[in-house]
Protein backbone atom coordinates (compact mmCIF):
# COMPACT_ATOMS: atom_id res chain seq x y z
CA UNK A 1 0.00 0.00 0.00
CA UNK A 2 0.95 3.60 -0.80
CA UNK A 3 0.48 6.28 1.57
CA UNK A 4 1.52 8.78 -0.82
CA UNK A 5 1.43 9.74 -4.62
CA UNK A 6 4.42 9.34 -6.24
CA UNK A 7 5.04 12.84 -6.20
CA UNK A 8 4.91 13.36 -2.88
CA UNK A 9 7.41 9.66 -2.80
CA UNK A 10 10.03 11.16 -5.09
CA UNK A 11 9.94 14.63 -2.93
CA UNK A 12 10.39 11.98 0.07
CA UNK A 13 13.31 9.93 -1.28
CA UNK A 14 15.54 13.72 -2.17
CA UNK A 15 14.51 14.55 1.55
CA UNK A 16 16.37 11.38 2.64
CA UNK A 17 19.34 11.68 0.71
CA UNK A 18 20.02 15.00 1.77
CA UNK A 19 19.11 14.28 5.49
CA UNK A 20 21.84 11.32 4.83
CA UNK A 21 24.04 13.56 3.40
CA UNK A 22 23.94 15.96 6.29
CA UNK A 23 23.17 13.68 9.53
CA UNK A 24 24.23 10.39 8.39
CA UNK A 25 23.80 7.58 10.07
CA UNK A 26 24.00 7.67 13.83
CA UNK A 27 24.08 4.35 15.56
CA UNK A 28 21.18 5.62 17.72
CA UNK A 29 19.55 2.63 19.93
CA UNK A 30 16.07 3.25 17.93
CA UNK A 31 18.12 3.07 14.45
CA UNK A 32 16.06 0.61 12.77
CA UNK A 33 18.51 -1.86 11.53
CA UNK A 34 19.76 -2.16 14.84
CA UNK A 35 16.39 -3.21 15.87
CA UNK A 36 16.45 -5.95 12.29
CA UNK A 37 20.04 -7.28 13.25
CA UNK A 38 18.12 -8.21 16.85
CA UNK A 39 15.13 -10.08 15.29
CA UNK A 40 17.78 -11.87 13.01
CA UNK A 41 19.68 -12.54 16.39
CA UNK A 42 16.76 -13.33 18.18
CA UNK A 43 15.29 -15.94 15.28
CA UNK A 44 18.36 -17.61 14.54
CA UNK A 45 18.76 -18.42 18.32
CA UNK A 46 15.14 -19.70 17.86
CA UNK A 47 15.57 -21.74 14.76
CA UNK A 48 19.03 -22.84 15.33
CA UNK A 49 19.69 -25.64 12.85
CA UNK A 50 21.42 -28.33 15.65
CA UNK A 51 17.87 -28.57 17.31
CA UNK A 52 16.58 -29.97 14.16
CA UNK A 53 19.58 -32.31 12.95
CA UNK A 54 21.70 -31.71 9.61
CA UNK A 55 20.13 -33.17 7.41
CA UNK A 56 20.76 -29.87 4.07
CA UNK A 57 17.19 -29.54 3.64
CA UNK A 58 15.94 -29.01 6.92
CA UNK A 59 18.31 -26.64 7.39
CA UNK A 60 17.55 -24.28 4.36
CA UNK A 61 14.02 -24.50 5.25
CA UNK A 62 14.85 -23.28 8.83
CA UNK A 63 17.28 -20.27 6.76
CA UNK A 64 14.09 -19.67 4.74
CA UNK A 65 11.67 -19.49 7.15
CA UNK A 66 14.24 -16.70 9.04
CA UNK A 67 14.52 -15.26 6.10
CA UNK A 68 10.28 -14.69 5.36
CA UNK A 69 9.80 -13.58 8.89
CA UNK A 70 12.53 -11.07 8.91
CA UNK A 71 11.09 -9.49 5.83
CA UNK A 72 7.59 -9.71 6.93
CA UNK A 73 8.31 -8.01 10.13
CA UNK A 74 10.34 -5.36 9.04
CA UNK A 75 6.98 -3.91 6.06
CA UNK A 76 4.71 -4.57 8.46
CA UNK A 77 6.48 -2.63 11.61
CA UNK A 78 7.36 0.15 9.01
CA UNK A 79 3.96 0.20 7.41
CA UNK A 80 2.19 0.65 10.87
CA UNK A 81 5.03 3.55 11.93
CA UNK A 82 4.05 5.46 8.97
CA UNK A 83 0.47 5.11 9.16
CA UNK A 84 0.43 6.05 12.71
CA UNK A 85 2.29 9.04 11.83
CA UNK A 86 0.55 9.81 9.15
CA UNK A 87 -2.81 9.52 10.92
CA UNK A 88 -1.24 12.03 13.78
CA UNK A 89 -0.56 14.47 10.81
CA UNK A 90 0.10 14.48 7.23
CA UNK A 91 3.37 17.03 7.83
CA UNK A 92 4.37 14.39 10.58
CA UNK A 93 4.28 11.66 8.01
CA UNK A 94 6.28 13.38 5.52
CA UNK A 95 9.40 13.38 8.63
CA UNK A 96 8.58 9.95 9.53
CA UNK A 97 9.03 8.69 6.09
CA UNK A 98 12.23 10.35 4.67
CA UNK A 99 13.55 10.24 8.45
CA UNK A 100 13.19 6.48 8.04
CA UNK A 101 14.26 6.06 3.99
CA UNK A 102 17.27 7.76 4.96
CA UNK A 103 18.34 5.07 7.48
CA UNK A 104 18.13 2.74 5.05
CA UNK A 105 21.03 4.63 2.75
CA UNK A 106 24.73 5.61 4.47
CA UNK A 107 26.77 7.83 1.76
CA UNK A 108 27.58 10.01 4.69
CA UNK A 109 28.72 6.82 6.88
CA UNK A 110 30.21 4.79 4.18
CA UNK A 111 32.56 8.08 3.34
CA UNK A 112 33.54 8.29 7.32
CA UNK A 113 34.65 4.67 7.40
CA UNK A 114 36.81 5.18 4.29
CA UNK A 115 38.65 8.50 5.65
CA UNK A 116 39.19 6.60 8.84
CA UNK A 117 41.33 3.94 6.65
CA UNK A 118 42.38 7.49 4.66
CA UNK A 119 43.92 9.91 7.36
CA UNK A 120 46.40 7.15 9.11
CA UNK A 121 47.27 6.18 6.12
CA UNK A 122 48.63 9.53 4.46
CA UNK A 123 50.50 10.41 7.84
CA UNK A 124 52.31 6.31 7.55
CA UNK A 125 50.29 5.37 10.71
CA UNK A 126 49.62 1.90 9.48
CA UNK A 127 48.37 0.82 13.05
CA UNK A 128 45.45 3.15 13.23
CA UNK A 129 44.91 2.48 9.58
CA UNK A 130 44.54 -1.53 9.51
CA UNK A 131 42.81 -1.00 12.99
CA UNK A 132 39.88 1.06 10.91
CA UNK A 133 40.11 -1.20 7.72
CA UNK A 134 39.43 -4.31 10.21
CA UNK A 135 35.91 -2.40 10.76
CA UNK A 136 34.53 -2.50 7.46
CA UNK A 137 35.86 -6.20 6.00
CA UNK A 138 36.01 -9.29 7.25
CA UNK A 139 39.61 -10.44 5.83
CA UNK A 140 43.11 -10.54 8.14
CA UNK A 141 44.70 -6.91 8.56
CA UNK A 142 47.14 -7.30 10.48
CA UNK A 143 49.80 -7.37 7.87
CA UNK A 144 48.21 -5.32 5.32
CA UNK A 145 50.62 -3.21 3.79
CA UNK A 146 49.40 0.88 1.99
CA UNK A 147 47.77 -0.71 -1.26
CA UNK A 148 46.25 -3.31 0.35
CA UNK A 149 44.79 -1.43 3.07
CA UNK A 150 44.04 1.40 0.08
CA UNK A 151 42.73 -1.43 -1.82
CA UNK A 152 40.74 -2.74 0.88
CA UNK A 153 38.98 0.86 1.49
CA UNK A 154 38.45 1.14 -1.93
CA UNK A 155 36.58 -1.64 -2.78
CA UNK A 156 34.14 -1.35 0.54
CA UNK A 157 33.15 2.00 -0.64
CA UNK A 158 32.90 0.77 -4.93
CA UNK A 159 30.56 -2.32 -3.78
CA UNK A 160 28.77 -1.19 -1.24
CA UNK A 161 27.66 2.18 -3.53
CA UNK A 162 24.88 -0.43 -4.40
CA UNK A 163 23.93 -1.49 -0.66
CA UNK A 164 24.22 1.97 0.70
CA UNK A 165 22.71 4.00 -1.39
CA UNK A 166 21.45 3.20 -4.97
CA UNK A 167 19.29 -0.36 -4.41
CA UNK A 168 17.75 1.71 -0.76
CA UNK A 169 16.63 4.60 -3.01
CA UNK A 170 15.40 2.62 -5.69
CA UNK A 171 13.28 0.62 -3.57
CA UNK A 172 11.77 4.06 -1.50
CA UNK A 173 11.21 4.77 -5.16
CA UNK A 174 8.93 1.69 -6.13
CA UNK A 175 7.68 1.33 -2.27
CA UNK A 176 8.40 4.32 0.50
CA UNK A 177 10.06 3.62 3.42
CA UNK A 178 8.33 -0.28 3.99
CA UNK A 179 9.95 -1.40 0.78
CA UNK A 180 13.38 0.23 1.74
CA UNK A 181 13.05 -1.52 5.01
CA UNK A 182 12.38 -4.65 3.43
CA UNK A 183 15.52 -4.51 1.01
CA UNK A 184 17.51 -3.07 4.24
CA UNK A 185 16.16 -6.51 6.19
CA UNK A 186 17.23 -8.34 3.27
CA UNK A 187 20.97 -6.78 3.17
CA UNK A 188 21.31 -7.23 7.30
CA UNK A 189 19.99 -10.74 6.77
CA UNK A 190 22.54 -11.81 4.32
CA UNK A 191 25.56 -9.58 6.41
CA UNK A 192 24.51 -11.80 9.52
CA UNK A 193 24.07 -15.03 7.98
CA UNK A 194 24.93 -15.47 4.21
CA UNK A 195 28.38 -16.89 4.46
CA UNK A 196 29.90 -19.66 2.74
CA UNK A 197 30.88 -21.65 5.92
CA UNK A 198 30.34 -24.60 7.14
CA UNK A 199 27.60 -23.01 9.89
CA UNK A 200 26.07 -20.84 7.57
CA UNK A 201 26.31 -22.72 4.08
CA UNK A 202 22.67 -23.87 4.11
CA UNK A 203 20.95 -21.78 6.95
CA UNK A 204 22.30 -18.68 4.94
CA UNK A 205 21.48 -20.14 1.77
CA UNK A 206 18.01 -18.04 0.87
CA UNK A 207 19.62 -14.94 2.63
CA UNK A 208 22.18 -14.61 0.40
CA UNK A 209 20.39 -15.24 -2.80
CA UNK A 210 17.62 -13.31 -2.08
CA UNK A 211 20.42 -10.48 -1.92
CA UNK A 212 21.52 -11.40 -5.38
CA UNK A 213 18.07 -10.87 -6.79
CA UNK A 214 17.54 -7.87 -4.86
CA UNK A 215 20.82 -6.27 -6.19
CA UNK A 216 20.43 -7.58 -9.77
CA UNK A 217 18.70 -4.39 -10.96
CA UNK A 218 20.55 -2.00 -8.21
CA UNK A 219 24.03 -3.01 -9.14
CA UNK A 220 23.67 -2.63 -12.80
CA UNK A 221 22.46 0.94 -12.58
CA UNK A 222 25.22 1.62 -10.16
CA UNK A 223 27.34 0.55 -12.88
CA UNK A 224 25.71 2.75 -15.37
CA UNK A 225 25.91 5.75 -13.26
CA UNK A 226 29.25 5.44 -12.24
CA UNK A 227 30.17 5.12 -16.25
CA UNK A 228 28.25 8.74 -15.94
CA UNK A 229 30.01 9.97 -13.50
CA UNK A 230 33.42 9.07 -15.18
CA UNK A 231 32.51 10.41 -18.92
CA UNK A 232 31.91 13.78 -16.76
CA UNK A 233 34.85 13.80 -14.56
CA UNK A 234 38.23 14.35 -16.42
CA UNK A 235 40.45 12.71 -14.20
CA UNK A 236 38.47 9.99 -14.59
CA UNK A 237 37.90 6.93 -17.58
CA UNK A 238 34.91 6.36 -18.80
CA UNK A 239 35.61 3.98 -21.70
CA UNK A 240 38.20 2.25 -19.49
CA UNK A 241 35.27 2.04 -17.05
CA UNK A 242 32.74 0.31 -19.16
CA UNK A 243 35.44 -2.08 -20.76
CA UNK A 244 36.58 -3.66 -16.83
CA UNK A 245 33.03 -3.79 -16.37
CA UNK A 246 32.58 -6.39 -19.30
CA UNK A 247 35.84 -8.20 -19.12
CA UNK A 248 36.12 -8.08 -15.43
CA UNK A 249 32.37 -7.86 -13.65
CA UNK A 250 31.21 -11.68 -13.81
CA UNK A 251 34.56 -12.96 -12.43
CA UNK A 252 33.43 -11.84 -9.07
CA UNK A 253 32.14 -14.59 -6.53
CA UNK A 254 29.04 -12.07 -6.70
CA UNK A 255 26.67 -11.39 -9.48
CA UNK A 256 26.71 -7.99 -8.48
CA UNK A 257 29.61 -6.82 -6.29
CA UNK A 258 31.77 -7.38 -9.54
CA UNK A 259 29.89 -4.93 -11.89
CA UNK A 260 30.68 -1.20 -9.42
CA UNK A 261 34.37 -2.75 -8.11
CA UNK A 262 35.92 -3.48 -11.60
CA UNK A 263 33.69 0.09 -12.65
CA UNK A 264 35.35 1.96 -10.50
CA UNK A 265 38.79 0.23 -11.54
CA UNK A 266 38.45 1.22 -14.79
CA UNK A 267 37.04 4.62 -13.71
CA UNK A 268 40.19 4.93 -11.78
CA UNK A 269 43.20 3.11 -14.00
CA UNK A 270 43.75 0.75 -10.46
CA UNK A 271 43.52 -2.87 -10.43
CA UNK A 272 41.03 -4.04 -7.46
CA UNK A 273 40.99 -8.00 -6.18
CA UNK A 274 43.90 -10.55 -5.37
CA UNK A 275 45.28 -11.75 -2.60
CA UNK A 276 43.37 -11.51 1.15
CA UNK A 277 43.40 -13.67 4.03
CA UNK A 278 40.53 -15.14 6.01
CA UNK A 279 41.40 -16.29 9.66
CA UNK A 280 44.90 -17.15 8.12
CA UNK A 281 44.31 -18.95 5.33
CA UNK A 282 45.43 -17.34 2.08
CA UNK A 283 42.78 -16.92 -1.02
CA UNK A 284 42.62 -15.01 -4.14
CA UNK A 285 39.94 -12.51 -5.74
CA UNK A 286 40.08 -12.04 -9.55
CA UNK A 287 41.49 -9.35 -10.29
CA UNK A 288 40.03 -6.26 -12.33
CA UNK A 289 41.04 -3.41 -14.19
CA UNK A 290 44.67 -2.75 -15.37
CA UNK A 291 46.70 -1.27 -13.18
CA UNK A 292 48.02 1.76 -15.45
CA UNK A 293 49.34 3.25 -11.67
CA UNK A 294 49.84 2.25 -7.90
CA UNK A 295 47.20 1.74 -5.81
CA UNK A 296 47.58 4.86 -3.03
CA UNK A 297 45.83 6.86 -0.25
CA UNK A 298 44.68 8.55 -3.13
CA UNK A 299 42.35 6.38 -4.39
CA UNK A 300 40.30 6.28 -1.53
CA UNK A 301 39.40 9.67 -1.60
CA UNK A 302 38.72 9.36 -5.57
CA UNK A 303 36.26 6.27 -4.94
CA UNK A 304 34.33 8.74 -2.36
CA UNK A 305 33.89 11.38 -4.91
CA UNK A 306 32.19 8.79 -7.36
CA UNK A 307 29.89 7.52 -4.71
CA UNK A 308 28.89 10.87 -3.46
CA UNK A 309 28.48 11.87 -7.54
CA UNK A 310 26.56 8.92 -7.98
CA UNK A 311 24.48 10.26 -5.46
CA UNK A 312 24.00 13.84 -6.48
CA UNK A 313 22.67 12.03 -10.03
CA UNK A 314 20.57 10.04 -8.31
CA UNK A 315 18.89 12.90 -6.54
CA UNK A 316 18.77 14.97 -9.72
CA UNK A 317 16.95 12.10 -11.79
CA UNK A 318 14.49 12.17 -8.79
CA UNK A 319 14.06 15.66 -8.36
CA UNK A 320 13.54 15.93 -12.51
CA UNK A 321 10.99 13.27 -12.72
CA UNK A 322 8.98 15.14 -10.25
CA UNK A 323 9.40 18.09 -12.22
CA UNK A 324 8.24 16.11 -15.04
CA UNK A 325 5.22 14.40 -14.02
CA UNK A 326 3.62 16.84 -11.21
Amino acid sequence: MMFYSYQELLLLCAAAIVIDWIIGDPKWPTHPVIWIGRLIGWLEKLLAPARYGDRPIHVKLLGVILAVATLISSWLIMWLFVWIADAIHLWFGYAVTAWIISTTIAVKGLKDAAMLVYIPLVSGDMTNARKYVGYVVGRDTSELNESEAARAAVETVAENTVDAFVAPILFGLLGGAPLAMIYRATNTLDSMVGYRNEKYLHFGWCSARLDDVFNYVPARVTGLLIFIIAWITPSLNAGRSLKAVRKYAHLHPSPNSGIPESAVAGALGIELGGFNSYFGVKSERARMGWPTRPLGPSDIKSTIQILYGVSVILLAGVIMTWMIIK
